[in-house]
């Protein structure tokens, strides 16, 4: 899928990318900075480009531009956000493409005054919505799916400037997390399904919301509570107050937050701890597929909480035998003389000590296209001197792409879509390779019906205006 929020540093782990992060502040007199820390603390959820929008109470003031936080905002650059309210955006295009002009926050002037837009998420109606508004003579400035929201608040018949917001979020349909910013004033929307993470938080008696709780723990703030699906929050001079914006008939919940996309120190969902389910994913996982071994290793970052859970429900000691290069730049010079796995070894190395000779439990999150990962087995064996690999993958086969916010492949080219395991082990040059068990996965995640699992799966809960689900992967390939 190569559309809705930034472009993955080079030479990435992963064939699934990030979807996007938000922060916002509201009445303190350090709104910019402590967004600036907010966006730092979430940079995992996009690095294509960052931006934040801040007001003095009369103005807005935008700044933004591609590339990762800390090299964007200077402290020049900080000096140009003044006032106590801020919102901020980290991007990783998932809909839209790259490019300045889709980094978010996006502004506008409308008849009710100007209005910021920070959106993680993908509506999967933006297209039909944007033929529409543009048949009636609207001009968008991105190619980003989130501009159709602004238009449609600009364009709503309503005087009151949340009753506008109700009016747009009725007519789309997707994953939304999202920040407004007026003069004055911080609202907060959620899709009725509750796709992507959203909590609110306090700090210096000042309100914060974030994507993860990790970003309220870098500035010291205090959970409060998650945004409801379907809820609308209004943050004003008058304290916080809730409208119902779009009923919920269900949740559905992203699955993959737990597995790979959210910070492990995070808790999100109700307050739920990442780190805790990906061990729980790890021990069910060894339940289901133990293997007599000599040692279990994780593929950093992400596989380490799972493998952590593996060797201590199968009692096979864990250590680190990759070693992950964590100060990669954006971009390589590849030497002309040929390095065999060169994309693999600039970010992993394996400790010979370790693994030569013995037999090696590789714990990932995921396989996607398989290539990553036939690379990292070939490099224990051949470099490392395993004797025996085995992969263990701590989620279920994704079998379907999504359409909800993050960058995934097509049908197509999902290794597991189209392969059985034992095909896909022999692609890998593994020993042994299993995954986590769909109904393994539900007995670990809390209220398993309240998660959407359609990577896994192919039950979709979202439906595609006027599309099915191969027509919308043809236009998302």
């Amino acid at each position: 899928m190569k559309q809705g929020c930034c472009r993955p540093l080079t030479l990435p782990i992963h064939d699934i990318h990030e979807e996007c992060g938000v922060f916002g502040v509201f009445n303190h007199p350090e709104a910019a900075n402590l967004t600036y820390l907010g966006l730092y603390a979430l940079q995992h959820r996009g690095q294509e480009g960052a931006g934040i929008c801040s007001s003095d109470g009369r103005t807005l003031h935008l700044e933004k531009a591609i590339g990762l936080v800390a090299d964007i905002f200077s402290e020049k650059r900080l000096k140009r956000l003044p006032g106590a309210f801020a919102i901020g955006h980290n991007r990783y295009s998932t809909a839209g493409g790259s490019g300045l002009k889709n980094v978010q926050p996006l502004t506008a002037n409308y008849a009710l005054g100007s209005i910021a837009l920070a959106h993680n998420g993908n509506l999967v109606n933006a297209e039909q919505l944007r033929a529409e508004l543009e048949a009636k003579g609207a001009i968008f400035h991105s190619t980003s799916d989130s501009e159709v929201l602004l238009h449609l608040i600009a364009r709503s018949k309503h005087d009151d400037p949340y009753e506008r917001i109700v009016d747009a979020l009725q007519q789309v349909s997707g994953a939304y997390s999202l920040l407004f910013l007026r003069e004055s004033e911080l609202i907060i929307a959620r899709d009725p399904f509750g796709v992507r993470p959203l909590a609110i938080g306090t700090v210096d008696g000042a309100y914060v919301v974030a994507s993860e709780t990790s970003a309220f723990d870098l500035i010291g703030a205090e959970y409060i509570r998650d945004v409801e699906p379907g809820e609308l929050v209004i943050i004003d001079r008058n304290g916080l107050r809730s409208i119902k914006a779009v009923p919920s008939q269900r949740k559905a919940h992203c699955v993959f937050e737990f597995i790979y996309f959210a910070r492990p120190d995070s808790y999100i969902f109700d307050h739920i701890c990442v780190n805790t389910m990906r061990r729980n994913f790890g021990k069910q996982l060894a339940i289901e597929s133990y293997v007599d071994a000599d040692i279990v290793i994780p593929v950093p970052d992400s596989g380490v909480p799972a493998a952590i859970g593996f060797a201590e429900q199968s009692k096979i000691p864990f250590d680190f035998g990759l070693i992950r290069n964590h100060y990669i730049g954006r971009t390589f010079i590849e030497p002309k003389q040929s390095i065999r796995h060169f994309g693999v070894k600039i970010k992993l190395n394996p400790v010979r000590d370790l693994l030569k000779g013995k037999r090696v439990v590789v714990i990932d999150d995921s396989i996607v296209r398989g290539t990553t990962s036939k690379k990292i087995v070939k490099m224990i064996r051949e470099v490392g001197g395993a004797k025996e690999v085995h992969v263990r993958i701590s989620s279920p086969p994704t079998i379907g792409p999504c359409f909800y916010g993050i960058d995934t492949p097509t049908r197509y080219e999902l290794i597991a879509s189209n392969h059985m395991t034992e095909e896909i082990r022999k692609y890998l040059t593994a020993d042994s390779l299993a995954y986590l068990s769909i109904d393994g996965l539900k007995s670990v995640v809390p209220h398993p019906e309240n998660y959407c699992t359609a990577c896994f799966d192919n039950r979709y809960p979202i439906g595609f205006p006027g599309k099915q689900t191969e027509q919308m992967e043809l236009a998302f390939a």
